[in-house]
């Protein structure tokens, strides 16, 4: 059986390594053959050091996710014993770290009495990406080693630090280049003469600027991070750090811990956290699917979509042909690209050498013929069929066999548009979301004859230009745009029926999301659903419910925000959304004609009638098998529509207020508004039988312990 705690002796110095793969997570096993370790080595009178250090990839990714909530995280010896242990050692105990040092990894680290790091390790504490403050004395110990100011930076942002950075907050006390092993060995024999070793408990927190840097900090998150409770026991944390004893500290942190832990926003993450993993998993498409190495892009359309596109891939250093069918138009694609990169700059995020290498990457053309070498094709032009067909006709023509023709279509038939070519087979859709260069979410779309390397070559690509991809087949609206069809339809009856775009706005935003509705739709513009309204009216029954009133407000030549008018007004230079008297008129001649009495309607309402269209419409896109998975259909509603992470998405909203609510509810609504709110076979199923769609799901997906970690 394999340990998951190595001992080696090199002259008087013992080594310990974490050896738990793929990551050396401290679970119980670990934790246990550690402490038994590190007590050999403390009653070894010959060994005068102790390095502690991770076998393979890194040092330690943390505390194993799965097991939180259950006996065998509060197993002893607890992680927080293990830190007393090496904290009361009377011999030098020293953190080797290359590779990751993260959550638990860090916190233990932190308890040793040095740390020592090859020159590609990362530290981080990422638990509040989890819904979590880190619980292991990572809240009181950060501080006193680096400040409250950088504590605060690096607990409640989660992001990690490199060794400089970690060797200049002082974090790290010593860079080893070449072999990390025998650089920690030599430093500890430097130690081992000294007549006291430090111990991070027993510091002092500088309360000089705590208070005022404390307090910017709970403003800063209260805007930046609306909804969200993690950030803000974090920083109580440390806050404690300064005004309590350790030990006290400690007892809060743990308090806090635990409360988040058992919290429904840290379930929510969780669930999120794992979905990215299970969005990798595709059941007909094996994980050593060939791909298709793509070492050049042609992206067709310089607009803002285009451009978005052009910038991801330079970004991650692919070279990318930008092809516009007018120079003025091209010109001005560039162009705003680069103002893109010099905001960048601007604001320190990367350097100008960078900015420079990434749009030297970044070729215009006027010519369709140098499309021809691309290996991927990525087509952002507009969102017209007849277009679409001018152009993959042309694709076909000129690009070399084994090309991947891609569309970035929002919502247009992909089988259609792959009929356009003579090889479906490499047809394939990238549904970015706008802005492309910002928004993470990457609706990857298959159509009937797309194949599996193509399907894995776009899986492959979107991870590799740091997006997130999640697989969806062919409906009209794909997942996103088909959910979000529910949810406006029912935000305008609603409108109709006695609300105002404010208070379906303001119900929404304190329900958690980003935007309201109306908002929403002035900034992405007014006229775009409305071309597709029109191109879908012949297919709309008649005897169904059809509001008009954004239809009316377009007719207006409101737009939204680009004309300086849409379901709000808006002043010169400002995207503050200004209530409209001239509106209200509207929407109260739209249900006049409609013959529809208005009532008072209640922030509850509101946010029944959308969210629980979302949910309806998931449970049918899973039962047509437009979406492989619920969790799926999470994580395209919280990346790509601005859905509350900390609710988890809306199918996993709904598994929490109950099914059974949820599908009586929807019965309700059925009842009195008809047709659109049939419940969906899956709800009914669920509902009645008690299950969830997460329950629906854990079956088919059983992957690996997963590690807090920061990927």
């Amino acid at each position: 059986m394999q340990t998951t705690s190595n001992y080696e002796r090199r002259g008087d110095t013992a080594l310990l390594y974490l050896n738990n793969p793929p990551v050396n997570a401290l679970g119980r096993e670990s934790r246990t053959e550690l402490a038994d370790n590190l007590q050999r080595a403390l009653d070894d009178l010959e060994i005068k050091t102790i390095v502690v250090a991770g076998a393979g990839k890194m040092f330690c990714g943390g505390a194993d996710i799965k097991a939180f909530n259950t006996h065998a995280s509060r197993a002893e010896p607890s992680s927080r014993a293990i830190m007393k242990q090496i904290e009361a050692a009377t011999k030098p105990v020293i953190a080797a770290i290359h590779g990751n040092a993260l959550g638990l990894g860090l916190e233990l680290a932190m308890a040793c009495h040095y740390r020592v790091a090859a020159s590609d390790a990362k530290l981080g504490l990422p638990e509040v990406k989890l819904g979590l403050l880190p619980g292991g004395g990572g809240t009181q110990r950060l501080p006193r080693l680096v400040g409250v100011e950088a504590a605060l930076t690096m607990i409640t942002e989660g992001e990690p630090v490199d060794a400089t950075k970690a060797r200049q907050l002082g974090l790290v006390d010593e860079i080893i280049e070449g072999d990390l092993a025998a650089g920690a060995v030599e430093f500890a024999r430097r130690t081992a003469a000294r007549r006291e070793h430090p111990v991070a408990s027993r510091r002092s927190v500088s309360a000089e600027r705590s208070n005022e840097i404390v307090v910017v900090a709970r403003a800063e998150f209260a805007r930046r991070k609306r909804g969200f409770q993690a950030p803000r026991e974090c920083i109580a944390c440390i806050e404690a750090a300064v005004t309590l004893p350790f030990d006290e500290g400690l007892k809060f942190e743990r308090e806090r811990f635990d409360v988040l832990v058992k919290g429904f926003e840290s379930k929510a993450l969780r669930h999120l956290f794992f979905a990215e993993r299970a969005a990798a998993k595709i059941a007909d498409v094996p994980e050593n699917t060939p791909t298709r190495p793509i070492r050049q892009v042609a992206v067709l359309g310089a607009g803002t979509m285009g451009g978005g596109i052009a910038m991801c891939c330079a970004n991650a250093g692919i070279p990318v042909l930008l092809l516009e069918a007018k120079p003025e138009a091209l010109e001005r694609g560039l162009s705003t690209i680069g103002k893109n990169y010099a905001s960048t700059v601007a604001k320190g995020r990367i350097a100008q050498a960078e900015a420079d290498r990434r749009m030297g990457l970044i070729r215009g053309t006027l010519d369709y013929a140098r499309v021809g070498d691309a290996d991927l094709v990525v087509e952002a032009v507009f969102e017209d069929m007849g277009v679409k067909k001018e152009v993959f006709s042309r694709l076909d023509a000129i690009c070399k066999a084994g090309a991947i023709l891609a569309t970035n279509t929002s919502r247009l038939d992909i089988n259609q548009i792959a009929g356009f070519t003579s090889r479906p087979q490499d047809v394939i859709g990238l549904h970015f979301f706008s802005p492309a260069n910002v928004m993470r979410l990457v609706e990857v779309v298959r159509g009937k004859a797309t194949s599996a390397e193509v399907i894995a070559s776009s899986m492959k690509l979107a991870r590799q230009i740091k997006k997130l991809p999640v697989l969806v087949s062919v409906c009209d609206g794909f997942v996103g745009n088909r959910m979000v069809a529910q949810y406006a339809r029912e935000a305008e009856f609603l409108l109709e029926e006695g609300a105002t775009p404010q208070q379906v706005d303001g119900a929404l935003y304190d329900f958690g999301l980003a935007m309201g509705r109306f908002a929403m739709s002035d900034l992405a513009g007014l006229d775009i659903s409305w071309a597709s309204r029109k191109r879908l009216a012949s297919t709309r029954r008649p005897e169904l419910r059809y509001s008009k009133v954004a239809d009316r407000i377009c007719e207006l030549g409101r737009f939204g925000q680009k004309t300086g008018a849409g379901f709000y007004r808006y002043e010169p230079g400002s995207r503050t959304p200004i209530p409209d008297p001239e509106i209200g008129k509207l929407i109260i001649d739209c249900a006049t004609q409609a013959g529809i009495e208005r009532r008072t309607i209640t922030n509850e309402e509101i946010i029944e009638r959308t969210i629980y269209a979302l949910v309806n419409e998931s449970a049918k896109i899973l039962e047509e098998g437009i979406a492989q998975r619920a969790s799926d259909i999470d994580l395209i509603y919280v990346n790509g529509y601005g859905f509350p992470a900390w609710r988890g998405g809306p199918t996993f909203h709904a598994d929490t207020v109950g099914l059974d609510k949820v599908y009586a509810r929807v019965c309700e609504f059925e009842q009195r508004h008809g047709e659109y709110w049939r419940p969906a076979p899956l709800l009914k199923r669920l509902a009645q039988t008690g299950k969830t769609f997460s329950q629906r799901e854990q079956a088919a997906r059983q992957p690996r312990a997963e590690v807090h970690r920061y990927a």
